[in-house]
């Protein structure tokens, strides 16, 4: 595999990119900075294919990266390889508005393949490849320049390691018969709709234990107001006020300004300056949160009683015995969630109970909630046997 130097000029990238976009696929990593911002700070991509590897420079002065971020977003016929792919895809997304298309993330494949249900990637590489992937640099500060050699090579590493797994990987999953299992999942990380961050939602991250309509109304108006504040300043939301102080000013709102330098986990400053003022003006312009806009109860749990309790703990018995059997991650199978909701006889809009997951594993499920199904231990092994065989 040939491996270019730093990329740091837009002709050099272009012409990279012209070649990518006729292979298969290309691996793709990212080296970002996010500790002090709000926006994650993009240090480094790294692509390659079969045949080549490169670093490109985002930081270089006058790099047009418009050849890359078309590559993975507009090009359908190469297929985009990440390895636990989230941070990487909305930095892609930040840039673009756009997500890579179409996608694939080994960390989810390796769940299909029993490698566990979050395997990291020096484990990955050392599992399919024998390799020891060198740590050393994995703590760089990728901000600064210039980056000398020994991280460039780190880095690169991370996608010609991933560019050799990939077709044993897929070959694996072609010979188990799984792929199809993955097509969900990928185009669930694909959905724009996972990073874009809109302020009038960012009420939903903040727990608390209220549901009145007005506290929740306030906690929406003032949330929304942290968004906005955060953003504009390129800061973690965190830095401008923690998620425990946005539950406490929306459940005990101040009545004045000048009340804020009493509240726990602000500034005394806030009392009186700018930053303090839209803090009330949002308070103060909070409305009740409307009926559409309330939280659903979650009647999963609390309908499910003693016994269905009971039945939700049996479920998650019959799951770990599946995935064992089968040997796959039961996280891929099911979540709990759905178990819990199945045990309280809830029977529509279940993904246990559709596709690949229902042959799997939402027959014995259904089964066992229905009584078609009992717990056995056979030669000292826990298995499933079938009532009427009992």
């Amino acid at each position: 595999m040939h491996v270019h130097s730093l990329i740091t000029d837009s002709a050099t990238l272009a012409n990279l990119c012209a070649r990518l976009a006729d292979a298969p696929f290309v691996t793709v990593d990212t080296e970002f900075m996010r500790e002090s911002t709000y926006y994650p700070e993009l240090c480094l991509i790294q692509i390659a294919d079969t045949e080549e590897a490169a670093a490109i420079d985002p930081k270089a002065p006058g790099l047009d990266m418009t050849p890359l971020l078309e590559l993975l977003t507009e090009n359908e016929d190469v297929l985009k390889v990440f390895h636990a792919g989230g941070q990487d895809i909305e930095i892609i997304y930040n840039l673009t508005g756009r997500t890579p298309h179409p996608l694939f993330d080994t960390q989810v494949a390796a769940m299909a393949l029993g490698q566990g249900e979050q395997i990291g990637y020096s484990n990955l590489v050392d599992s399919w490849l024998g390799i020891q992937v060198d740590k050393g640099a994995r703590f760089t500060d990728w901000s600064r320049r210039p980056l000398d050699d020994r991280q460039v090579d780190y880095a690169i590493g991370d996608v010609t390691h991933l560019s050799r797994i990939f077709p044993k990987m897929l070959e694996q999953l072609k010979k188990t018969g799984r792929g199809a299992w993955l097509d969900q999942e990928m185009e669930r990380l694909a959905d724009p709709a996972n990073y874009a961050n809109d302020p009038d939602l960012a009420w939903k991250r903040v727990r608390v234990s209220s549901r009145k309509a007005d506290v929740l109304g306030r906690l929406k108006a003032i949330a929304r107001w942290r968004e906005l504040e955060a953003q504009g300043k390129d800061l973690p939301r965190g830095r401008i006020v923690k998620d425990e102080t946005l539950g406490d000013l929306a459940g005990h709102p101040p009545r004045r300004q000048a009340d804020l330098a009493k509240v726990r986990g602000l500034s005394q400053t806030w009392a009186g300056n700018d930053i303090g003022a839209r803090l009330m003006a949002a308070i103060e312009g909070a409305k009740p949160l409307s009926n559409d806009e309330m939280p659903a109860r979650d009647d999963r749990k609390p309908g499910l009683g003693k016994d269905g309790a009971l039945v939700a703990d049996l479920l998650k018995l019959l799951l770990k015995i599946r995935a064992r059997d089968i040997d796959v991650a039961p996280r891929l199978l099911a979540r709990s969630d759905d178990l819990e909701a199945l045990a309280a006889g809830v029977r529509s809009g279940l993904s246990i109970l559709n596709g690949w997951r229902f042959d799997q594993f939402g027959r014995d499920a259904l089964d066992l909630v229905e009584g078609r199904l009992a717990f056995a231990v056979i030669n000292g092994r826990l298995k499933m046997t079938r009532t009427e065989d009992a």
